[in-house]
């Protein structure tokens, strides 16, 4: 795998060292925001309740001996060093990683999976691969594909990582800017601290929400400038620290005072370390963050910045407690009994800035692994905004911003210490770790080739610490741990019950789709007309004709003399190229005007808007016309094709976006093509003209987005003519969108378990839920709904 992969998707050999540097500080306010706030809350929730700083220093040595080594193993040595390099053509993640196996091994439960979807360019396999072409044999890649419910175990380990992404979501932004506000308790009275840090913080996150739908591409460049005033503040407030109070305080460093701190506190001391893996709190934004940036530049900012401030920042917190243990206890041992009281306000100022940003990043990083789960049919649908045009991945969704935002608020309402939400939150953060722990496992040895006994050392090495802390935090059940265990577990039902009821109702599908004989004898019916226009009937199938289409013309006998059968489905790559994105061929001879069209998405892809891909959708439909009439004419002797060809799947022709069509020759000549209405610089591809070839119609006609070649143009055959003619002028007669409209209901006899799960939790989601037509992005006055029952 290319660890060189820049933003976008078209990777780059090299980076010239300039923007190596400028993604490196772009990623201080992206990637670095929620790791390098955690010295506001890891020492304070350390010594919480479970253990006490005493004269002897074995505890705050101890802690700051596990804090380090923490560090430099997790987020240093696992993530930047091994798990950076396991990324999916530049994106990272929990769902990058299950996409790599997926396409190793074939473990995926995805529908409509096609020979195909391995043809595109960022399909790439690195398992090597023997003189005869094929991949060596694994046993364990075997032992996956062999048994089905490893597959399910596989899918369900993603989505608690999922979950645990959400919760941690909601946790985070509470715990951060309430740690950062908490500072005001060193300036005020008890009573006042009570009364001011709860509403400060609520205000901050109520604010911090209302804003997202505005999108932070226009703050965004705020974020890496406050977040590198953060650490350098923090680095120099701790290097001052230690020059001051503790000059010998890098002794604490050595791995012995961990076994020192257990030794002396024993119980309480394990399980003070569910307070101390919240210096860990952000790390997997690093991987999760990556396709916005590259391996080096994170690599970069983090071990020549993030790791150096955050070492001296825990250093410099030792290193003051070290020599004061006659602390208020109303105070808790927090970051700023550390920070001189001449420079306590800008900082408290800058701490709570940061929090914002930080949260910031977790919020957004939310809303992108919504909007994946929902690309992999793993979460109802949801309405997806993008907030900008220029920066790719920046998204916003209401439905779950506001949710969000209730439930901070109720955290911190709640909860109204640290010791509580980093309980929670250093559960959801570990178990994030842990999935990923596993999903890198099994990448190494399936994508990577490597031995297994490799792949088991990693997991054993890395669990094992992960564990540690895993079970830490678990004892913690009744102290706050409870929350994301609870959060985890109804999000995991939405996802499996979603999920579960989508595979179902393709396989219901598959199995009542309509013969191809049967739609070619439509038009020799009695009373069954053709009607201008285009008809896009969408369903989940790739091939044969959908139930949902015989149910529409048996109760409205009439369809467009264009008819397309579209399937949008996403594939296990993060993104699918423009000009590979449409897969094109005919259902039925040519002269009965069907097509099939699919359309195919990567799970981080941004769907287009209705406008644009009808265009494109058009577009790509003339020139599959002009393609398959030199396929048929190249034919030898011309033979006739039956029916049946045109529903083979390698009938279907990858038409893709301007680019491409302009490296393809398609034999016509186009110095005609232009009619006397149309600009002359306009582009035109291939006798196809992209600007408009008609004057502006009167308000009802869509504008035609191609041209066709005039009556005897030289090398154009007639039929091929006519077949453009009808589609200009069905594209103008409008188009309707004819979309299912589904009710799930389980067979007689089904256990109560399946009526609970699909009869009552799918149809609740269902109805609860954005429809397919908000999520296809549907004009509401071109939509068809097809009423359907799927027993299941």
């Amino acid at each position: 795998m290319d660890p060189e992969f820049g933003v976008g998707t078209a990777p780059r050999k090299r980076e010239a060292w300039r923007t190596t540097l400028l993604l490196a500080y772009q990623s201080l306010g992206v990637v670095y925001g929620d790791l390098s706030i955690s010295p506001l809350y890891v020492y304070k929730s350390t010594f919480a309740e479970d253990i006490t700083h005493s004269e002897g220093n074995e505890e705050i040595y101890g802690a700051l001996s596990f804090v380090f080594w923490t560090l430099t193993l997790i987020p240093l040595l696992k993530y930047v060093t091994i798990v950076l390099r396991a990324h999916d053509n530049g994106e990272g993640g929990t769902f990058a990683l299950y996409s790599l196996i997926c396409r190793h091994a074939n473990v995926c439960l995805l529908p409509n999976r096609q020979l195909a979807d391995q043809d595109l360019s960022t399909y790439s396999l690195q398992r090597p691969h023997d003189a005869a072409g094929t991949c060596a044999p694994s046993p364990v890649k075997a032992w996956l594909e062999n048994h089905t419910k490893l597959h399910t175990a596989l899918l369900v380990m993603v989505m608690i990582g999922t979950c645990m992404v959400i919760g941690d979501g909601v946790l985070t932004p509470a715990i951060s800017v309430f740690s950062a506000v908490s500072g005001l308790e060193l300036s005020l009275s008890k009573d006042q601290h009570e009364y001011a840090v709860i509403p400060i913080t609520c205000a901050i996150l109520v604010f911090l929400f209302a804003l997202q739908h505005y999108g932070t591409h226009r703050v965004g460049f705020l974020f890496a400038p406050i977040i590198l005033a953060w650490l350098l503040c923090m680095s120099t407030i701790g290097l001052y620290n230690i020059i001051r109070w503790n000059p010998q305080i890098y002794t604490a460093l050595n791995p012995s005072y961990m076994i020192r701190f257990l030794r002396k506190t024993k119980k309480s001391g394990w399980m003070s370390l569910g307070g101390i893996l919240l210096c860990m709190t952000g790390s997997e934004a690093m991987f999760a963050d990556l396709g916005h940036f590259s391996y080096s530049s994170i690599q970069l900012a983090f071990t020549s910045l993030v790791y150096p401030s955050l070492i001296l920042g825990y250093m410099g917190q030792a290193a003051y407690l070290s020599q004061h243990h006659n602390l208020d206890a109303s105070y808790q041992i927090g970051f700023y009994i550390a920070v001189p009281e001449s420079v306590r306000w800008p900082v408290l100022v800058l701490a709570i800035l940061a929090s914002v940003v930080g949260s910031q990043a977790i919020i957004s990083g939310t809303f992108s692994i919504i909007n994946q789960s929902q690309s992999l049919s793993c979460f109802p649908r949801v309405k997806v905004v993008h907030t900008s045009d220029k920066v790719h991945g920046q998204i916003y969704i209401p439905e779950v911003n506001w949710i969000l935002m209730i439930l901070c608020v109720a955290v911190t309402v709640g909860f109204r210490n640290t010791k509580h939400m980093g309980n929670a939150s250093g559960l959801a953060v570990i178990t994030v770790m842990l999935v990923t722990t596993c999903l890198m496992s099994l990448v190494i040895m399936l994508c990577w080739d490597r031995s297994p006994w490799l792949a088991l050392a990693f997991f054993l090495f890395f669990g094992s610490i992960e564990a540690l802390y895993f079970s830490a935090s678990l004892i913690k059940f009744l102290e706050g741990a409870w929350l994301p265990i609870f959060l985890a577990l109804i999000l995991l039902a939405i996802m499996f019950v979603w999920h579960y009821t989508t595979i179902r109702k393709y396989e219901y599908d598959m199995h009542n789709k309509v013969t191809l004989e049967w739609l070619l004898a439509l038009g020799d019916k009695l009373g069954m007309v053709r009607v201008p226009g285009i008809g896009l009937v969408y369903t989940d199938l790739t091939s044969g004709v959908p139930a949902n289409f015989s149910r529409f013309v048996t109760n409205l006998p009439a369809f467009h003399r264009v008819l397309v059968f579209v399937c949008v489905k996403s594939v296990t790559v993060p993104h699918v190229l423009p000009a590979e994105r449409y897969l094109v061929g005919r259902v039925g001879p040519p002269g009965h005007r069907s097509y099939r069209c699919i359309v195919r998405y990567g799970y981080r892809d941004v769907h287009q808007d209705v406008d644009s891909f009808e265009t494109e959708l058009v577009e790509s439909l003339a020139t599959f016309i002009k393609l398959d009439a030199l396929f048929r004419c190249s034919d030898a002797g011309g033979e006739q094709r039956d029916s049946s060809y045109y529903e083979r799947e390698n009938a279907l022709t990858v038409i893709g976006s301007n680019p491409l069509r302009r490296h393809m020759s398609l034999g016509y000549d186009d110095s005609h093509s232009h009619d006397d209405g149309a600009s002359s610089d306009s582009d035109s591809v291939d006798g196809i003209e992209l600007a408009a070839s008609a004057p502006a119609p009167a308000a009802v006609k869509k504008q035609v987005r191609f041209a066709v070649p005039p009556p005897r143009s030289p090398g154009v055959d007639e039929s091929v003519l006519e077949e453009l003619h009808e589609l200009c002028e069905a594209r103008e007669a409008g188009t309707a969108f004819i979309l299912g409209h589904s009710h799930v209901k389980t067979k007689p006899g089904s256990s109560l378990l399946k009526r609970l799960a699909v009869g009552v939790g799918y149809n609740f989601l269902r109805r609860n839920c954005r429809g397919p037509d908000v999520a296809l992005r549907v004009p509401p006055a071109s939509l068809l709904e097809v009423g359907m029952v799927y027993v299941l």
